[in-house]
């Protein structure tokens, strides 16, 4: 099966075939010739393929790339060569396409001339933890009987994964290490089993640390907004005066001594500064994550502004008819000219929550660079920067993203992670909760947030490897202690007093309210982001907008006490009950004394809210990190703790009536506690945001630490669901993923088919098959000419299926053909092997221990593809690509090849 076996019969075959297969390279099958002509390729649209022969070319003539290098293209020294880790046995070959979880190996056009490919030997964290790798380099020959080659083709930028066969590469992996019979064999295998449990443990523990610092940084810098502390510069205002307002607490206006606009305004004035300065800073470091997405995609946007900014086609200079070893020679695909209606987009990598991208991820759709290191670093530097700054925006989201970079860059550590993408995705969901239950303090929802929302493959194992991953995560934040508290989250309250019966009607009220808040937020900001956003200036400087929205926040959000606190912290003190013994509640005025004091409050109440809400609706999509839990649950606490005042207030004016005649009273207030509608009500508007059902809920309860509430959350939440769906039926993320496009089959909502499978199978194309009837050798040029078919067509991660007498015998990837085809030493009269045929000769001799023949394709060939009549059921095929996670599968009539569908 091995190409040098069959090296003989394939020089006999090219003897007997040479001047027939030159004569035929234009016949019905579709072929090109070996040097096609410049108007051939002035039809090609401005692909990710575009250049990839161009890049080829350059490799062989040592040129460096540029900013023409292809978004997706691969050089054949940037493929890696993977041999077998401890000498152990090899599998059969599934030469699959294998990401790099997204990782920071990257070949994406960046706003600078890109320097980095798929081959992770440049990557930052490839580099940081080199030494720590358990994988060994062993000699790039093969050892003698092998039958499949070491070459391994990645998974390309903008392509999906492909479950099953990853799902069998890890099969005969678990089955060649347990071959093993020797004492350090059995030790092997247990150590295997124990990677995914060091895994877990290793990513909680450094997620926790990130949050610790994240944490402890922004309130530093948030307070410095207002003045520093005379003990240290880098003490917060909380630690500085534990007890209260203090003298080591130095305002600015008593430091400038009221120059030069008085100590009011002067403190106004830096305040502003201030806020402008963190957010432009965040934002500028946000932009260097700028990634370009070619026009072939044809994406409406790719980022949380809903309205990504498109990029010139002639942009980065227009490349001519230059060559790109600069000899001026007019190259293969230089002659490309792409389309001016076609524009490419852009999108941040470092910018919003980034949770519908790993979603996304999750589901087997790969973004290169989305959960690198650089990523990882710029996403958590820019988050202290725009958390600091005061916009209405939460880290809470932006943890999610920062703990699946975590996890993807400790996969490296272990190649049985490293180089399966389907057992990456199980350590980044335990990633994806681990930075839910640091986020919120909450390890029993983070499990859920994982089941619920991200992970799209969840068996028992990762279950409850996840569940060890958050509950190591949470403990190292508690030991940790960031707020000084003993707490995970600023927010974390407890209620002592049980609630009323005659509340229930109070609770319901609140989750329609929520409810619909939330959704009527989706729309507000979907209706921001194409009508302001689309102003072409705006679209053009992301930086003006974060510059306008940070003053427009710093101008309103200064003079109300609410709305000038941090988000975390404004929960806090809408949901924590009123008692004088916290030294953690702001002097706020929430505390009422008697009726008379509520109406105040509620002024006070509903001009936040509305400010809050504005400023939330604007905020969102912002180009920085920014996330929308906790932000939406204020304004929906904003909104709870008014129907909760209100509710006191009745309680208050008519104590007599029967139905509030159980409701003891404390001194002269009612035993009403506004907090837990406050609370009730954020739950409830961030369920209609993001559609969380059960994991809110726990998370409610493990904030409150109390038994009793548990019934009104449920409560509250059910209903805000059922609203927000009658309102708005998609979630934030189910519409950041709809409108970027994203190749994500929702196995959470079953569509209801109106169709038959055979309504929606393309017409056979011949330039979209390889047809080996009359012969096993097809020439290079034809491959190449249907590999060129399918890239103009999107099908990055397509196939070409192999008939024979129009009978499926097989298909070969897209991307394995093109890592074939560019390693193929001379492509214009290279005759390719497409199909396994008889031995003449199997002796050893003739092995020799040689490398494979370059022009065997057969290793590439998935000699049994999925594949499903065309009479079947549309319910079959949907079925087949949720549960199996199938890229593509052949249609078949009456046993002969009839169509593919992806």
């Amino acid at each position: 099966m091995a190409g040098r076996k069959h090296a003989p019969r394939m020089r006999e075959l090219r003897d007997g075939q040479n001047d027939s297969n030159q004569n035929s390279q234009n016949d019905s099958d579709g072929l090109l010739s070996a040097e096609p002509s410049q108007q051939s390729y002035l039809s090609v649209p401005s692909s990710p393929s575009s250049y990839r022969r161009t890049r080829a070319n350059m490799n062989q003539a040592g040129g460096a790339p540029d900013e023409r290098t292809s978004l997706l293209g691969t050089t054949r020294a940037s493929r890696i060569r993977i041999a077998s880790a401890h000498g152990t046995p090899r599998a059969p070959n599934l030469s699959r396409n294998q990401s790099y979880g997204a990782g920071e190996g990257t070949d994406t056009v960046r706003s600078n001339p890109p320097t980095r490919h798929h081959s992770r030997a440049n990557s930052w964290g490839q580099r940081l933890i080199r030494a720590l790798a358990d994988r060994q380099e062993e000699p790039v020959s093969e050892p003698k009987g092998s039958v499949f080659p070491d070459d391994r083709v990645w998974y390309d930028q903008f392509t999906s994964t492909d479950w099953v066969h990853d799902s069998i590469a890890d099969a005969h992996r678990v089955k060649a290490l347990r071959s093993r019979k020797d004492f350090w064999g059995r030790v092997y295998i247990l150590f295997d089993g124990a990677q995914g449990w060091i895994l877990s443990a290793l990513v909680g523990f450094i997620i926790a640390v990130l949050a610790y610092i994240v944490d402890v940084t922004e309130s530093t810098f948030f307070d410095f907004k207002d003045g520093y502390c005379a003990r240290g510069w880098l003490i917060s205002e909380k630690r500085c005066c534990p007890h209260g307002p203090c003298t080591d607490w130095r305002d600015w206006g008593e430091v400038m001594h009221g120059w030069p606009f008085g100590e009011r305004w002067t403190e106004f004035v830096i305040y502003l500064g201030l806020v402008i300065t963190l957010a432009s800073v965040s934002c500028l470091l946000t932009l260097t994550t700028k990634t370009v997405v070619p026009s072939a995609y044809r994406l409406s946007t790719l980022d949380e502004n809903l309205a990504a900014a498109p990029v010139s086609p002639g942009g980065n200079g227009d490349d001519g008819g230059d060559s790109p070893n600069g000899n001026g020679t007019p190259s293969r695909r230089a002659s490309v000219a792409p389309p001016a209606a076609a524009p490419s987009m852009i999108y941040y990598s470092a910018a919003g929550s980034g949770v519908a991208e790993v979603r996304v991820i999750l589901s087997g759709f790969v973004l290169h660079g989305f959960l690198g290191l650089k990523t990882l670093i710029i996403k958590t530097v820019g988050l202290v920067l725009s958390v600091a700054s005061g916009l209405s925006l939460g880290k809470e989201g932006p943890y999610v993203h920062i703990a699946t970079c975590v996890g993807n860059i400790a996969c490296r550590l272990f190649s049985k992670y490293d180089r399966n993408d389907a057992k990456r995705r199980e350590v980044l969901s335990a990633a994806a909760a681990a930075g839910v239950a640091v986020a919120f303090g909450a390890p029993l929802g983070g499990v859920l947030f994982g089941l619920e929302e991200v992970a799209y493959f969840f068996p028992a194992k990762t279950l409850f490897r996840t569940f060890f991953c958050c509950i190591t995560a949470a403990l190292t934040l508690k030991f940790l202690n960031p707020y000084g508290t003993h707490k995970i989250v600023m927010f974390q309250v407890r209620y002592l007093i049980d609630w009323e019966y005659f509340e229930l009607v109070s609770f319901i009220l609140v989750g329609v309210l929520g409810g619909a808040a939330g959704a009527l937020f989706i729309k507000a900001s979907r209706k921001w982001a194409v009508t302001f956003r689309r102003i072409p200036i705006i679209k053009k400087h992301p930086l003006l907008e974060v510059v306008l929205v940070a003053l427009v926040t710093g101008l309103i959000g200064y003079w109300n006490g609410l709305t000038k606190l941090p988000v975390a912290k404004l929960l806090y003190n809408l949901a924590a009950p009123c008692d004088d013994r916290d030294n953690n509640l702001e002097d706020l005025g929430l505390c009422p004394d008697s009726k008379a004091d509520i109406p105040p409050i509620l002024w006070h109440l509903l001009w936040a809210f509305l400010i809050k809400g504005l400023l939330t609706i604007i905020t969102f999509g912002i180009k920085v990190p920014a996330g929308i839990y906790v932000p939406s649950m204020v304004v929906g606490g904003l909104m709870g703790r008014l129907i909760g005042h209100m509710v006191q207030w009745l309680v208050l004016a008519f104590p007599d009536t029967a139905m509030f005649s159980s409701c003891n009273k404390v001194s002269s207030v009612s035993c009403i506690q506004p907090g837990v509608y406050g609370l009730i009500a954020a739950g409830s508007t961030m369920c209609g945001v993001t559609r969380l059902s059960v994991t809110l809920a726990v998370i409610l309860f493990e904030l409150t630490g109390s038994l009793d509430y548990v019934l009104p959350f449920s409560l509250a939440i059910l209903v805000a669901k059922w609203t927000a769906d009658a309102i708005e039926p998609l979630s934030i993320y189910d519409l950041l993923t709809e409108m970027n496009s994203y190749p994500f089959l929702n196995n959470k909502h079953k569509p209801v088919f109106t169709s038959e499978l055979i309504d929606i199978v393309p017409r056979v194309r011949r330039e979209r098959i390889i047809d080996i009837s009359n012969s096993p050798l097809v020439p290079a040029t034809s491959l190449r000419s249907k590999l060129e078919s399918l890239h103009r067509a999107g099908e990055l991660d397509g196939g070409l299926p192999i008939i024979r007498n129009d009978i499926l015998v097989g298909l070969i990837p897209a991307p394995d053909l093109e890592y074939a085809l560019d390693n193929l030493p001379d492509e214009s009269t290279a005759l390719c092997l497409m199909a396994n045929v008889p031995s003449i000769d199997d002796s050893d001799d003739e092995e020799g221990g040689g490398r494979r023949d370059p022009t065997d394709f057969t290793p590439y060939i998935d000699p049994a593809p999925v594949a499903l009549d065309i009479r079947s059921p549309m319910d079959l095929v949907y079925e087949l690509f949720v549960k199996l996670g199938l890229r593509y599968i052949c249609i078949l009539r009456d046993g002969k090849y009839a169509g593919m569908v992806s």
